[in-house]
């Protein structure tokens, strides 16, 4: 292949992930700001540049364990021999996918990116080389991670909004009680995202951190500090009445941002693979190479970051209506026990390598503090119509890139 091929295909194929991003972006920056803007933490124009900052980080410094499993861990390249089909295979399953959630977020639906990109290469894969084709052992690990995800988001979020009634409303002066458990969680906060950084990342490289002990230590002290500076910086908080609960979710409007900054940074480590290991794989192939076992170059994982953050910036609103208003009230302290349980379960998914859905995985923790409320807290109707869009989302993306691929295969 001559070079300006090479760099035609390199530059369409970057193109096609940039709009894949774009699409995650514009839908899935619901999973990360949504719950902040539905309790009115901050301002739409906030969230998204939050968003899409953490975002761009999280992909940088964390996003390789998830884009490697997506990379060369659902099809079999061995089955498939020529480099040629495997390109247009890969071109196939970012338009596919990106089509699929573009379409999803018109009709304000926050829809699993990963499952759509899943889908999409099990759609070409299968045309391409048939059923055997596919490492169905890896889709049976990464479709059980899609069920616990949920069920494990709502159980954390269940668990911490019942931790927050219990050590702070049940008791009798609940915004001295806030002054302390909040600053507790936010350190715990804190560990989590110390210890993802530093653990088998780029930045561990640059730091020199490599042992567990080593990074447990720095980790605890980040923690402690970050706890030390909470109660500090709410000492003077005073409340108004015995029963203030305005104050105490007054705190947490404050708290919730944190929360809120921790989803969108394990969103942006789990979902930039996404859009960036199908490019990633493309690239050697157009120039012949069969291997999709080459590491991630960082600059491919930056576009994903900056087009994850573009989507945020101009079509992000859609789905943030649904997630931070329809399917429950969130007040500021619920909105934090969603934030914090849904982004924990995406951060070890994210470390294990495992792409689960981070929409699942919020709205499994909307509904885990909905139902600590009761189950005529959630809207039913909206969850209904939620699930059948996760139920689509596989057949649909599949069966599109089935399509797009004979297209291509016919055209090129």
């Amino acid at each position: 292949m001559d070079s300006i091929t090479f760099l035609l295909i390199a530059g369409g194929t970057g193109a096609i992930g940039f709009y894949m991003a774009w699409s995650i972006g514009a839908n899935d920056v619901a999973n990360s700001m949504a719950t902040a803007v539905g309790a009115k933490a901050i301002t739409f124009k906030q969230a998204v540049l939050i968003a899409g900052i953490l975002n761009f980080v999280g992909a940088v410094f964390v996003g390789p364990h998830v884009a490697e499993t997506i990379k060369g861990g659902i099809v079999k390249s061995d089955m498939i021999v020529d480099p040629h089909v495997l390109l247009l295979g890969f071109i196939a399953s970012l338009l596919a996918a990106a089509i699929w959630i573009t379409l999803s977020t018109w009709k304000e639906m926050p829809i699993s990116t990963t499952h759509s990109i899943i889908g999409a290469l099990i759609g070409f894969g299968i045309i391409a080389g048939g059923f055997s084709s596919i490492n169905w052992g890896k889709v049976g690990q990464v479709a059980a991670s899609w069920i616990i995800s949920p069920i494990l988001g709502c159980i954390i979020a269940f668990f911490v909004f019942k931790v927050i009634v219990k050590l702070i409303f049940a008791k009798e002066e609940p915004v001295k009680s806030a002054k302390i458990v909040g600053p507790l969680i936010i350190g715990v906060t804190a560990f989590l995202i110390a210890s993802s950084l530093l653990l088998k990342t780029e930045l561990s490289k640059i730091v020199g951190v490599s042992e567990l002990s080593h990074v447990i230590l720095i980790s605890t002290s980040i923690s402690m500090i970050v706890i030390i500076l909470g109660i500090f910086l709410l000492r003077n908080i005073e409340a108004k009445s015995v029963e203030d609960y305005a104050t105490v979710e007054g705190i947490f409007r404050k708290l919730q941002i944190i929360t809120s900054c921790y989803v969108a940074f394990s969103h942006g480590a789990n979902d930039v693979a996404n859009a960036i290991a199908p490019v990633a794989a493309i690239i050697p192939l157009a120039s012949g190479e069969m291997s999709l076992t080459a590491q991630i170059p960082p600059e491919l994982l930056a576009l994903g970051g900056i087009g994850i953050a573009v989507g945020c910036l101009t079509w992000g609103k859609r789905v943030m209506k649904t997630v931070g208003s329809r399917i429950t009230t969130l007040t500021n302290t619920r909105g934090f026990s969603v934030d914090f349980g849904a982004a924990t379960t995406v951060l070890i998914a994210s470390k294990l390598g495992l792409p689960i859905s981070t929409s699942h995985t919020v709205v499994g923790a909307v509904i885990g503090v909905g139902l600590a409320r009761g189950l005529e807290a959630i809207d039913l109707s909206i969850i209904k119509k939620i699930i059948v869009s996760w139920l689509l989302t596989v057949p649909v993306a599949a069966a599109t890139s089935a399509a797009i691929f004979i297209c291509l295969m016919v055209i090129v």
